[in-house]
């Protein structure tokens, strides 16, 4: 049976925010278990995104939470200019304005991830 247009669209779709999120990673330098803790998945799962034989799932949490790290990419990369050193510098360091804690180590809960994302999104908004 032929897969519709909006069943290829929907794959694709589930294609591209698994290859973003993996790319996100390997640019942060976020090793797979943190990854894992991240999206809320196993380290199999992680495992498994990596050699493409697992897809993000709009219909589980793992797709909001991979979401939220694609956005941290995109705000964060933004502020520092493409320079990935820096990002990663960024991520690993201790930061007054989140309590002093490292953003590397917030995003692996939920309140955390949703804290970084919203704070690098009010930062790259300033004029």
């Amino acid at each position: 049976m032929p897969r519709t247009a909006s069943a290829q669209q929907a794959q694709h779709k589930q294609l591209v925010l698994t290859r973003a999120v993996v790319n996100t990673a390997n640019y942060l330098d976020l090793p797979k278990n943190k990854l894992a803790r991240v999206l809320g998945v196993s380290s199999a799962t992680v495992t498994r995104l990596y050699v493409n034989s697992y897809q993000l799932s709009p219909d589980k949490k793992e797709w909001d939470f991979a979401v939220l790290l694609i956005r941290l990419f995109r705000s964060l990369d933004s502020i520092v200019g493409g320079a990935g050193d820096d990002a990663k510098k960024w991520l690993n360091s201790e930061n007054k304005a989140l309590s002093g804690k490292k953003p590397a180590e917030l995003i692996e809960s939920t309140e955390g991830l949703v804290r970084v994302v919203n704070y690098l999104d009010a930062c790259r908004a300033v004029i």
